[in-house]
């Protein structure tokens, strides 16, 4: 069993359509649909945007189904100059980059409990995410992808969060995701497809290219389920 994540709807709907055997579990104020996906057993959410809403999701999605591994998928802001609308961000680990216990000493974005700053994703499932963007002709870029609960608008805040995690995209979930599978023992995976550059302009190119960039991001899983 597979488990694929989206903050909204638009960055799951194309490829829970494809979904054969289509159930729906509601859990509390989030519902799971699950199925066959190009021939493998998977369950979709979407859990709403922000660290709480994803991390409660995932608890739910681990608990009730017991997926062998978590994707977050979805569209991210840039964040670093090199990383442009319609990229793609496949990420080596998630940071919480709004965690700050340094004033009892802890470095910044370190997450109490598990006391890392970097939040692992899989390995062998991060190589075949990149594999997949190849196949589909899209720039892939691996790294790391910073989760806050802000959405990132102006290039200073952009700038800082780059120099303390040296982030190439930023969004509102794929930390939480991966610190709930890191609690629970369960392979994860962020993905993010850029749509916007987290800067002065957010407020005209987020709403823009959103459809296009979790397009992409859908695709990659496409051609990731379908190998």
């Amino acid at each position: 069993m597979i488990g694929l994540i989206g903050a909204m709807a638009v960055e799951v709907e194309a490829l829970e359509k494809k979904l054969e055997g289509r159930r729906e579990t509601t859990i509390g104020m989030d519902t799971f649909v699950s199925g066959k996906l190009f021939g493998q057993d998977a369950v979709l959410a979407v859990c709403g945007p922000g660290k709480v809403n994803a991390a409660v999701c995932t608890q739910k999605m681990i608990t009730a189904f017991s997926p062998d591994w978590v994707l977050n998928l979805g569209v991210a802001g840039a964040g670093a100059d090199g990383v442009r609308i319609g990229d793609l961000v496949v990420a080596t680990a998630a940071v919480q980059h709004d965690a700050d216990t340094s004033p009892l000493g802890d470095p910044v974005g370190m997450v109490s409990k598990v006391n890392l700053v970097e939040l692992p994703c899989d390995e062998t499932l991060r190589a075949r995410l990149v594999a997949a963007a190849k196949k589909a002709n899209l720039t892939v870029h691996e790294g790391i992808i910073a989760t806050g609960d802000q959405f990132i608008h102006d290039g200073a805040t952009r700038a800082r969060i780059h120099h303390l995690f040296n982030a190439l995209a930023v969004e509102m979930e794929g930390g939480a995701v991966a610190h709930t599978c890191l609690l629970n023992g369960v392979k994860c995976g962020v993905l993010r497809s850029i749509s916007d550059q987290a800067d002065g302009h957010s407020d005209m190119d987020y709403p823009t290219f959103t459809a296009l960039a979790a397009a992409h991001s859908q695709q990659v899983v496409e051609n990731l389920l379908r190998v």
